[in-house]
């Protein structure tokens, strides 16, 4: 079997694939990614424009948000190309350079959402834990020093990743499973020993779930101080400002335990259903996040509403109703 060996590998090019079985339609199935991509981009881009230009927002928790935002627009922007690509131009090609940079950067904007989100987690306990201490525990600076800290340490951990990808040995078979590349799909084409590969792709992951480790503990120490509250108005009052943030985590954790379950476990059922489950965990974190943000989150909605001229119809509307 005639073979191409990663360090040399000028020619080498592999084979993504849209939505099996459904090619003929590819270009009407671009209709809805192609909006939840625009949908995604402009909505973390109108947060960090409000965070941005908003001197009431130049808050700790604020800053946290901003870097989800950032995550969600990488992790957007990683897969994008690929996609779309192959939705509206039939274009399958890609160069083993560009893969192993597409899934680098995937695996590094996803090990950062969930750091981000732990991070939050701490954020939200010191909220309601020292709520007179919140600013002068979590400084402008110290916020900084923790995001520069964090995308730090998960450089380091994805960096080896490409480079490991780089080192194997790949055969003829050159098609991966999804419409953009990641680690273990590509490992999965190579004629040499990968068991390197496989480790250390399990230690990047175990990264995500001590991340969740760490927020299930945040939010126990969260309601221990809850309950320690004597007022009920003041444990739903504390509790409240949680709630976007728990949104935030289910929708990340559900699709991607959700497509690791069935990656494990359910490997006979249809490629189509690891395809979808796939695609849901990288698309509907960066929709749905400041969906849920703009919504939930008083000072943002209030700040939107101005800008688009209608908080005052909103006002007015109000007082009618209640005249």
């Amino acid at each position: 079997m005639s073979t191409v060996n990663a360090t040399n590998y000028d020619d080498l090019t592999f084979f993504l694939i849209g939505i099996p079985g459904l090619e003929h339609v590819h270009i009407w199935i671009s209709i809805p990614f192609s909006s939840v991509y625009i949908v995604a981009i402009l909505g973390n881009c109108t947060i960090l424009f409000f965070i941005k230009t908003e001197a009431s927002l130049h808050e700790p928790m604020y800053y946290f948000l901003s870097m989800l935002s950032v995550s969600d627009l990488g992790l957007s922007l990683s897969s994008l190309p690929t996609t779309m690509g192959i939705l509206l131009f039939d274009v399958q090609e890609i160069h083993a350079t560009a893969c192993f940079a597409q899934e680098f950067f995937i695996h590094l904007f996803t090990v950062t959402e969930a750091s981000v989100l732990s991070i939050m987690a701490f954020d939200r306990y010191v909220a309601i834990r020292n709520p007179l201490r919140y600013s002068t525990i979590l400084t402008s600076s110290r916020v900084a020093k923790i995001g520069l800290v964090l995308v730090a340490k998960n450089i380091v951990l994805i960096l080896p990743l490409p480079f490991l990808l780089r080192r194997l040995t790949y055969c003829q078979k050159t098609h991966l499973s999804h419409s953009y590349c990641l680690h273990q799909d590509v490992m999965k084409l190579a004629c040499s020993n990968n068991r390197v590969n496989i480790i250390y792709g399990l230690c990047a992951a175990l990264s995500t779930m001590l991340d969740l480790i760490f927020i299930t503990f945040s939010y126990i120490m969260i309601l221990k101080t809850v309950l320690g509250i004597a007022a009920p108005k003041e444990q739903l009052k504390a509790l409240n400002t949680c709630i976007s943030h728990i949104c935030a985590v289910l929708i990340f954790y559900v699709p991607m335990l959700s497509a690791a379950m069935l990656h494990r476990f359910a490997w006979h059922i249809s490629p189509l259903i690891h395809i979808l489950m796939a695609d849901v965990f990288l698309l509907v974190p960066p929709l749905m996040n400041p969906i849920v943000y703009c919504v939930k989150t008083r000072q943002i909605r209030e700040k939107i509403l101005e800008k688009m001229g209608l908080k005052r119809r909103w006002i007015k509307g109000g007082n009618k109703k209640k005249g």
